[in-house]
């Protein structure tokens, strides 16, 4: 079923157009989430809250549009909110440091395609990434998972989150001027530690 059927369904009240829309949207959403938050179990209950959203409020949606954006912006604005609830930053490295979720997060990010050394040399990235990405504030955090991660244009981003494109421009701009900064500060430090 293609998700204009799947729609149409869930407009009438059939729950069953919503399997396809978690097959296509699940993953993507969930890595996106995760991104955000740092965390695997929050994301996924956050993907599982959007979605039960969605289908309740499915009659304001306009189905001439991609359900994607739409429901993929949901997502961010709840992953930011949770991020940003209290003033509280999750902390990255209390995660990191459990063996655990570094192994976890290696599945959940892994490419299986490469042999053993590039795949040494991805997660060693990965991690300067993840490092750096995790110390941005949760909004710049978020454009920056809103542009390279699900590909959305400035202006869908700005659309998104019911802000001007100058303002989007400007997260953009700040955060990637932080995560390089803090990408060189990183590199610099895992290359000593070598």
């Amino acid at each position: 079923m293609d998700e204009q059927k799947a729609i149409a369904r869930l407009k009438r009240g059939d729950i069953k157009g919503l399997e396809t829309l978690v097959r296509k949207y699940q993953v993507t959403a969930t890595r996106a989430a995760y991104l955000i938050t740092h965390d695997r179990a929050v994301a996924e209950e956050i993907v599982q809250a959007a979605f039960l959203r969605a289908y309740e409020r499915i009659g304001q949606f306009d189905a001439g549009r991609p359900f994607g954006p739409w429901f993929l912006r949901s997502v961010v604005n709840d992953a930011v909110k949770y991020v940003s609830r209290d003033g509280q930053l999750i902390s990255i490295e209390a995660e990191i440091e459990a063996e655990e979720e570094e192994t976890a997060l290696s599945d959940f990010l892994a490419d299986p395609a490469p042999g053993p050394e590039d795949l040494a040399e991805a997660e060693e990235r990965r991690q300067i990434v993840w490092d750096a990405l995790g110390a941005l504030p949760p909004q710049q955090r978020a454009v920056i998972v809103m542009r390279y991660y699900l590909g959305l244009s400035e202006a869908e981003i700005g659309k998104h989150l019911g802000c001007p494109l100058g303002t989007v421009k400007w997260r953009l701009h700040a955060a990637r001027k932080r995560l390089q900064e803090l990408l060189h500060s990183l590199q610099a430090s895992w290359e000593t530690s070598r």
